[in-house]
């Protein structure tokens, strides 16, 4: 019995980093196609041009940010003339933030927080650009989070029409979408669609043999043998085509061997996978509640509690709670309920009868959605 418990200092991970979900592999699977289109798209940035524009789509944990993360570390080993600037939009979701990461990779800090306007940000960039003579390729994850009060034609705008104003600049664009609703070239005005014109790169969801490939990689890479049976590895696949999203997956993985740990135990057992699963299914719920502002984060709180009551209820008669307690307009409230739908928060339909009835659902467990507001 002795000799199969875990010693103090002992451990059952070959390599923790491995089980980050934002960990990229040595070796990448099943995603060759689209690394092939992708770098097709920037070759010109290699030689001086403007890279070609692109936009990955495809739904969560398809690959797509690790696909451009791979690429970024290529680019960086390659050359120092084209330039790649990872923007991850959950966080930096207005102009100016994005503006202002661009800078810190450029200049190598941020612009100062006060008293500094965008129009100086965005000159030391396009100056910095034009004399040291290098290509910028600017890749925005989960750009769906500026569709609201037109950032995303804000944003594509300044970069992609910069050269209009500062000779010698030249910029790409990689747009990533995990919401397969969002339509682009709807979503952008005239004077963006005429310079932007991407080539869109799809990534299909993974099939359930190229779910355990990659599970099982992580194990081999990550954890000692031994560690998870073949058994229980299958348990984890399930569990992670279950969620639809390969992250939940190798966050499950992690918790499960940490659990086993705790217990001074030398292998994972069922049991460990199954409460893990409790906690990192809510994986998307944790991080993008971190994400919201006061009044989002107020709003969604309230749609929790009304759903303890109801599971279906007008937009309407909530804009009206909520305003007798918060001054804001309805157009205000109703951006911030179709942001919460697009982070996959709420469903927001429409519903024909008289007139056209907005109905909002939650999509989480009420209680866990007021657990992580708090």
């Amino acid at each position: 019995m002795k000799k199969n418990l875990l010693m103090w200092d002992e451990t059952l991970f070959r390599d923790p980093e491995v089980l980050e979900i934002d960990y990229v592999p040595e070796q990448f699977e099943f995603r060759d196609d689209q690394m092939r289109e992708l770098a097709f798209q920037i070759k010109p940035g290699l030689r001086g041009g403007r890279p070609m524009n692109s936009v990955c789509k495809g739904l969560p944990g398809t690959g797509k940010t690790t696909s451009i993360r791979k690429l970024f570390q290529e680019i960086e080993e390659t050359t120092k003339k084209l330039v790649p600037v990872y923007i991850n939009c959950q966080i930096d979701n207005t102009k100016f933030a994005i503006i202002s990461q661009i800078y810190k990779k450029l200049i190598g800090h941020l612009p100062p927080s006060s008293g500094t306007s965008f129009k100086q940000v965005f000159d030391a960039v396009a100056r910095h650009i034009a004399k040291e003579e290098i290509v910028l390729l600017v890749a925005l994850d989960d750009a769906n989070y500026l569709l609201y009060e037109n950032e995303i034609n804000k944003v594509l705008y300044t970069l992609l029409r910069s050269h209009e104003t500062y000779e010698g600049t030249r910029i790409g664009v990689i747009v990533i979408i995990s919401d397969m609703d969002v339509d682009l070239s709807r979503a952008v005005d005239a004077r963006v669609a005429s310079v932007f014109r991407p080539t869109e790169i799809y990534f299909a969801p993974y099939g359930d043999a190229e779910v355990r490939e990659i599970m099982k990689a992580r194990v081999m890479q990550g954890l000692f043998s031994g560690v998870l049976s073949e058994e229980l590895l299958d348990l984890v696949v399930s569990q992670t085509l279950k969620s639809g999203d390969l992250r939940v997956g190798i966050d499950l993985l992690k918790r499960a061997t940490l659990s086993a740990e705790r217990a001074a135990r030398r292998s994972i057992e069922r049991d460990d996978i199954c409460g893990a699963y409790e906690i990192s299914k809510y994986l998307h719920l944790a991080f993008t509640t971190k994400t919201l502002k006061g009044e989002e984060r107020e709003i969604l709180k309230l749609i929790a509690e009304r759903s303890n009551k109801e599971h279906e209820m007008n937009a309407g008669d909530v804009y009206k709670s909520f305003k007798e307690n918060v001054p804001i307009g309805y157009t205000r409230f109703y951006e911030v309920v179709k942001k919460l739908d697009a982070m996959r928060l709420i469903n927001l339909q429409y519903r024909e009868g008289k007139g056209r009835t907005r109905i909002i659902t939650l999509r989480y467990d009420p209680a866990k959605v007021i657990e992580y507001l708090s």
